[in-house]
């Protein structure tokens, strides 16, 4: 792409910007890295310099001194197809529209408004997109915990399959018990390899929202600190579907107000000269003219554009309501979801702990051959499922949270963020 035109330099800064992303996205480790590097894949942050630049030529429209740019008149008069007697007449004009009265400031509201409404609109895109970042990193991590618990189930049957083996050999045990422990092995296997495809299933959504492909690493319960704002006074006009939704309402009224400006055509004023000449050897004259044409009205055809802004602005208004309602449910929804997880995490903990200790008493009692190998291999197996529990249950606690920070309109706190988050009034 040739960047050194001046009206490709906005997509060469655009593709650039998504080289650089892409070329250090495999270092990203972290929640936020993900979140940043996701965003920074979107079509929206890929646009968001052009359209700033197109809203910022809608601004300095608004400012100008005329609605349109002004346009030159030319035209000339001879009577050469049928008398020839030499008579003619040249005119030139310029032809400059008006402002309504009202319009001009209406329309700099128009782009005011549509500006702010893009600044909302991609604080909202980059929201969304850190929501399906966190919900596929933690099914990522859901997937790491079962894959270390399926190994370490695995080792734990294998180790206990040799000592079978070993006891059966002495004549300690029967081969059905070898076989019973044999058999665990093999679940254990399958188990590995069912948490490894589901592994490969969620790496491979994480990689394709932020283009990198993960690598194992350990989870961390406080990547994402849980929000405390209180119920029922947390500011939501400050959350991002929120503001989206406010902000397009304001531009739907922004449009009803300049339509009701708009209720005609808009006037033009024009300055003209002409020079004629009545024949042959006739002295030409000169004259000044200064029109005004003025359109009646916009009949119909302004009727239904301003009804359909109304519709519009009402439907944004509704739609701004109905945001309200669903962003404090979904927090409401996060909120007990986090409280249920942190139960689950100080149950999962002193499960852990009464199964170990259980683990251990039967050990000892089967290497003594107070325990039949069922009994072992149930000990076994709930001492790993409690295992595997206690960590799923971390992680759980940690998605909890994390959804809770997304319901809350936040995104992870070292994650650069498109635009400073800020209040939006209310009506």
């Amino acid at each position: 792409m040739n960047c050194f035109s001046r009206s490709k330099a906005a997509a060469c800064a655009a593709v650039l910007l998504w080289a650089a992303v892409a070329s250090s996205a495999a270092q990203a480790q972290t929640l936020a890295e993900w979140v940043s590097a996701a965003w920074h894949r979107q079509p929206e942050a890929a646009s968001t310099a052009l359209r700033q630049q197109a809203l910022q030529a809608q601004a300095q429209a608004a400012q100008s001194w005329t609605p349109e740019p002004p346009a030159l008149q030319l035209s000339t008069q001879t009577d050469r197809l049928n008398r020839n007697a030499g008579s003619r007449e040249h005119e030139v004009g310029i032809a400059v529209p008006l402002w309504l009265p009202g319009e001009r400031a209406r329309t700099a509201d128009v782009a005011h408004a549509e500006t702010t409404a893009l600044d909302a609109r991609l604080r909202a895109a980059e929201w969304r997109s850190a929501g399906q970042v966190r919900e596929a990193f933690w099914a990522w991590q859901r997937a790491q915990v079962d894959v270390q618990a399926a190994a370490e189930r695995l080792a734990t049957a294998r180790q206990l399959a040799a000592d079978v083996a070993r006891r059966v050999q002495r004549g300690d045990l029967a081969r059905a018990d070898q076989h019973q422990a044999d058999g665990a092995v093999a679940s254990a296997l399958a188990e590995q390899a069912n948490t490894h495809a589901q592994l490969a299933e969620t790496a491979q959504r994480l990689r394709a929202l932020a283009g990198m492909a993960p690598t194992p690493q350990t989870i961390d319960a406080d990547a994402e600190p849980a929000p405390t704002p209180a119920p029922g006074s947390a500011d939501w006009a400050g959350h991002p579907a929120v503001a989206e939704a406010w902000q397009r309402w304001q531009t739907a009224r922004a449009q009803v107000a300049l339509l009701e400006r708009q209720q005609r055509a808009n006037p033009e004023l024009t300055l003209s000269t002409t020079r004629t000449r009545d024949g042959r050897g006739e002295p030409s004259a000169q004259s000044l003219t200064l029109a005004l044409r003025v359109p009646l009205g916009g009949g119909d055809r302004h009727r239904a554009k301003l009804a359909q802004a109304q519709a519009d602005a009402l439907e944004a208004e509704l739609q701004w309501q109905a945001e309200q309602q669903r962003v404090v449910a979904d927090w409401a929804s996060a909120q007990a979801k986090a409280d249920a997880a942190q139960a689950q995490w100080a149950a999962a903990q002193e499960r852990h702990r009464l199964a170990a200790e259980a683990r251990g008493f039967f050990a000892k009692s089967f290497s003594l051959g107070e325990t039949d190998l069922p009994t072992r291999l149930r000990t076994e197996a709930e001492a790993a499922d409690a295992a595997r529990q206690l960590q799923r249950a971390r992680v759980e606690l940690a998605a909890a949270q994390s959804t809770l920070r997304q319901a809350a309109g936040l995104l992870p706190a070292d994650a650069p963020t498109a635009l400073a988050t800020h209040g939006t009034p209310r009506p």
